[in-house]
């Protein structure tokens, strides 16, 4: 027994901390509390990718897209009014065809496309013998066949007799990819808030728990109170970890299960492949600032209903956050921008969109390093917070009486701690 009590006490801070997270992740992971928690999230997401792949069914099969026609006048007509008596026999297979204003129709139609000075699809242009369409790569395989079957049917040929169809695909400007990429980092940011505040309440919970039935002052008394928070902190993060590989393996599937396609976000300036690793590392950092943060308001209540009071604050504050590095993200290198990825709070959320934005990746190495000095900034002050609270907490005699019985503990059942743990 002594030596086993003498082994125990040469635990190093990150070995304590190793043997209570190992021990929290066990317990959590195989509940039957979790296993409902896992559940409770399944339910939208199923609901919200079957309604959404049924409203893009719809809204595939009944949207009118209209494709400019910029040839003679005499053939510009023909082609209009063969698709206008098409579209009532086929439907949407032919798209709704007209006539290119005169003020545009002398002009490049590659250049109008790409200035978005006007909201077609595609601009036919060339003659009736050989149209030629200009539009996005997707819009020419979209509309190659029906463009021809409109050719073909107003010249009066056979329908197996379709004119050779030409292309000319438009890349994409400048201007759409910063507005795409810009989608593309506010649906990261927004992914990122849900799932830290979704799981960030699980710390709380189990810190209270513990305080409940005196588990915690065991442990204050037998290991030191860092090690207790980090090790709480990376068990939740990884039973965290455990929730977000199940939901996102059900949301994957029912996503591309109802017709979409990974290209309906614009790919980020680092890449997909940075951009979701960057997206679990300021997921872990982000997780971690507020868990601290919360094991501090924990350490700070003796009931459920005090955690609920002194969390919702929190809770609110970082709503704000959110909004703050979603307002700062429109304008990447401003001075306000700078101060979200700065303020330790709202920086993973600010961090993540610029990886949307901008392709440099040194200044991601720099914050995640700010990161984690916030981390274990925040991680000594709440177990500080919670040291003073449990040890000097009650009146002056109490307070003496409480650290004699914690000396007690520490000498005597470091033993029981390993044991149980």
């Amino acid at each position: 027994m002594s030596q086993h009590t003498h082994e125990t006490a040469r635990l190093t801070t990150l070995q304590a901390a190793y043997v209570i997270a190992r021990r929290d992740f066990l317990a959590i992971l195989f509940s039957r509390a979790f296993l409902f928690f896992l559940l409770g999230p399944l339910f939208p997401i199923i609901v919200g990718g079957l309604a959404g792949g049924i409203g893009s069914s719809v809204q595939k099969q009944t949207a009118s897209v209209e494709v400019a026609v910029s040839m003679s006048e005499t053939d510009s007509a023909a082609m209009v009014e063969t698709a206008a008596a098409l579209r009532k026999d086929v439907g949407n297979f032919v798209p709704s065809m007209v006539v290119l204003d005169a003020d545009l129709a002398g002009e490049d139609p590659m250049a109008i496309l790409q200035e978005q000075r006007a909201p077609f699809a595609a601009i036919i242009s060339g003659s009736r013998q050989e149209p030629v369409i200009t539009a996005t790569g997707n819009q020419i395989d979209r509309w190659r066949g029906p463009v021809a079957l409109v050719a073909a049917t107003s010249l009066g040929s056979s329908p197996s007799n379709f004119p050779e169809i030409a292309s000319v695909e438009v890349a994409t400007s400048g201007a759409d990819v910063k507005r795409d990429r810009v989608r593309t980092a506010q649906a990261g940011q927004m992914l990122l808030f849900l799932l830290t505040m979704i799981l960030g309440g699980m710390v709380l919970s189990n810190l209270v728990e513990e305080k409940g039935n005196k588990i915690i002052e065991v442990l204050a008394a037998a290991i030191p109170m860092d090690a207790v928070f980090l090790g709480k902190l990376f068990a939740m993060l990884g039973v965290s970890f455990v929730g977000i590989a199940v939901w996102g393996s059900v949301g994957s599937l029912i996503y591309f299960g109802a017709g979409y396609e990974s290209a309906t976000f614009a790919a980020p300036a680092v890449g997909w492949p940075m951009f979701f690793t960057l997206g679990v590392i300021y997921f872990a950092m982000g997780y971690l600032i507020l868990g601290s943060l919360f094991l501090s308001i924990g350490s700070m209540a003796a009931t459920v209903r005090e955690v609920q009071t002194l969390s919702m604050p929190v809770t609110m504050l970082q709503l704000l956050v959110f909004f703050f590095a979603s307002y700062a993200m429109a304008a990447p290198g401003s001075t306000m921008e700078i101060a979200a990825t700065i303020f330790p709070f709202s920086s993973p959320f600010a961090m993540l969109a610029r990886a949307a934005q901008v392709d440099s990746l040194w200044q991601h190495a720099l914050a995640i390093g700010w990161q984690i000095l916030c981390v274990a900034v925040f991680v000594k002050a709440g177990a500080s917070l919670f040291r003073r609270r449990v040890m000097k907490s009650g009146p002056r005699g109490a307070k003496s009486a409480k650290r004699r019985s914690f000396l007690s503990m520490r000498r005597k059942d470091k033993s029981q701690i390993a044991t149980h743990y």
